[in-house]
């Protein structure tokens, strides 16, 4: 009986697989859209080639990756392909080589004077420097230096993401902490902030640095929405791309082709950016898994992380019971952001959603400090809720901030943005522009009508508490003197 049962499973994973693979191959077959900067990617080096590198190499390399693409890709539009709201076109207002700097690219940001410390930081899959940018400038504000790189297959083309792989991304996070310990010198403090995807790479390079004298350790994590984990049908977002092995097929290595509007993020998504941040995750995995066999876990370095109780990138869960709950009492702390249960929208909450902070930290003992911002039915004022490590009750205070009605919760993409970013804040103030101001759409008409779904254009992409969050990361920095 049990090897009918086993057989009948056999089956029913092969006929699923086959579904996919036809509906893939479908798609494949009736979907024209892939543009030239989908088809095209510059020349990256390897992970080899990167840990051989200097900051000056790095950048030579990167200029190189961005001339090919104004060559390969820019020079050769379409008429039809040059409008507006193609990042791709010299004339359009979101061309960011033409902004007074390109946050697509690398940077260094210096103090002041003598660097009191130095920070390495890592953006997300699909990103761009840019997402950390302003946590780079508080760090910069307190004297520290601090170095945003990009990683390979980023910033330039989506097409550069089809040929990524998630080895050249450790290898950049090792030449950006390379680089910021040798700006701020061996004997001043040393963190790494990590966004999404970012986030992961933090954890492993940790995890390396414990078990290598030869990689400058950090002395404290900052994580922003990390990618501990990933969905259960991300491992196997390769087989969605098998088609794409016939050239006749080549429009089945893309999840989602969207017009490319945003001047410092990828609207297109690749199979393989899917692919490799499952394998990302997964060597996170076995990494913190080696770190607690052999008891390196003691040493890891304070983690305090800020991540929305409600998010459709990654899974939240998997940030508490992947990471925190392994962590020692070193003083990490988690700083979770409720839903708004005062929001206009707050009475077409899902149920789930009300409860998903209780269910990610039940009351108990832990040895981390948590926090977690939201407030109460009919009350727009947001308060902080926390429980020290090692004890079972909450002391909640006044944030001095409110949760605005139209806001029913926060998403993976809001926390480093504040709500006054010229590209993504809901209230920008006017001091940057970048062409386009996507934070602040509202979109009102018939669905089916625009040439992205709702869900591109009614995501949160600022973070209302953003100035607590920067307080948080400040007193941080601070208490190091």
């Amino acid at each position: 009986m049990l090897l009918g049962l086993l057989r009948w499973i056999a089956w029913a994973v092969i006929l699923l697989l086959l579904v996919v693979l036809g509906a893939r191959t479908y798609v494949a077959v009736t979907d024209d859209r892939l543009a030239v900067w989908h088809r095209y990617a510059p020349d990256e080096p390897t992970a080899e080639e990167i840990d051989a590198m200097d900051w000056a190499a790095w950048m030579a390399a990167e200029d190189r990756a961005f001339a090919e693409v104004r060559e390969n890709v820019t020079l050769k539009l379409t008429p039809d392909e040059q409008v507006p709201l193609n990042r791709y076109w010299e004339g359009s207002p979101i061309y960011s080589p033409a902004f007074p700097t390109d946050w697509n690219r690398s940077f260094v940001l210096r103090p002041e004077g003598e660097a009191k410390g130095a920070v390495a930081l890592l953006h997300g899959l699909t990103d761009a420097p840019y997402s950390l940018r302003h946590v780079a400038e508080l760090y910069r504000s307190k004297g520290y230096v601090a170095v945003g790189i990009r990683m390979p297959g980023h910033g330039t083309v989506p097409g550069g993401l089809e040929r990524a792989e998630w080895p050249q991304w450790m290898a950049a996070t090792r030449l950006a902490v390379r680089e910021a310990r040798l700006l701020a010198g061996t004997d001043k403090p040393l963190d790494i902030v990590g966004y999404s995807n970012g986030g992961a790479l933090a954890m492993i390079y940790e995890a390396d640095a414990l078990g290598n004298p030869t990689l400058p350790a950090p002395d404290r994590i900052v994580l922003i929405s990390p990618m501990i984990g990933v969905t259960f049908f991300a491992r196997f977002a390769g087989i969605a791309g098998w088609p794409a092995l016939l050239p006749a097929f080549d429009r089945a290595a893309w999840f989602d082709l969207i017009p490319e509007y945003n001047p410092f993020k990828y609207n297109s998504f690749p199979v393989n950016a899917g692919r490799q941040s499952y394998l990302l995750t997964e060597q996170l995995r076995a990494r913190l898994d080696a770190v607690i066999r052999s008891g390196a876990i003691a040493r890891v370095a304070p983690v305090l992380t800020f991540q929305s109780v409600v998010d459709s990138t990654v899974s939240a869960p998997a940030v508490v019971s992947d990471l925190y709950d392994r962590l020692p009492a070193n003083g990490s702390e988690l700083v979770l952001y409720d839903v708004n249960r005062a929001a206009q929208m707050a009475p077409m909450l899902r149920p789930a959603a009300l409860s998903s902070a209780a269910r990610l930290v039940p009351a108990a003992a832990r040895p981390y400090r948590i926090v977690v911002i939201g407030n109460v039915p009919g009350d727009t004022a947001a308060v902080e809720r926390v429980r020290e490590a090692g004890a079972t009750e909450e002391v909640a205070t006044p944030l001095g901030a409110d949760y605005p009605r139209d806001i029913f919760s926060l998403s993976h993409v809001a926390p480093p943005f504040p709500p006054w970013d010229g590209l993504y804040g809901y209230a920008p103030d006017g001091r940057e522009s970048f062409g386009i101001s996507l934070g602040s759409l509202s979109a009102r008409g018939e669905t089916g009508t625009l040439t992205v779904s709702l869900d591109q254009v009614g995501r949160l992409t600022s973070n209302p508490f953003f100035d607590a969050m920067l307080a948080r990361i400040g007193r941080m920095i601070d208490e190091r003197g």
